[in-house]
């Protein structure tokens, strides 16, 4: 049974940074591709990056590019997601979800593209 679990989200200060990590178990970690995203109240679950299998590609978000940083260690069956220059904008429940194909040649920016996610970890960003 595949499980992915979150840590590393809190509160923090405009301008602040956290690092969110992902724990995954159950089945060949480097085989997926990995992805981060988030959902504010009363919005829909928003794409904020993704890593390749092996680690060799990135996406982000338009909103997140050059403040987040998505990397894995797959040695450690661990995503993580380095988040600098916080904005009050960035609060929200952060998701870590798994690919639903093995060795995607492009990572996915779509829900509908993974099917495995963690229960969430709550960033709030005070201005």
């Amino acid at each position: 049974q595949v499980q992915l679990v979150e840590s590393g989200g809190g509160l923090v200060q405009a301008g602040g940074s956290l690092r969110l990590s992902c724990a995954a178990s159950g089945r060949t970690f480097s085989s997926y591709a990995m992805g981060w995203f988030r959902q504010a109240p009363g919005k829909e679950r928003q794409f904020v990056a993704a890593i390749k299998w092996n680690g060799r590609g990135t996406n982000y978000a338009d909103s997140v590019k050059g403040r987040f940083t998505i990397s894995r260690d797959n040695a450690r069956d661990t995503v993580y997601l380095q988040m600098n220059s916080l904005e009050p904008a960035d609060t929200a429940v952060y998701y870590c979800a798994g690919d639903s194909l093995e060795y995607r040649s492009v990572v996915g920016t779509t829900p509908a593209q993974y099917d495995y996610w963690g229960q969430g970890t709550q960033v709030t960003v005070s201005s």
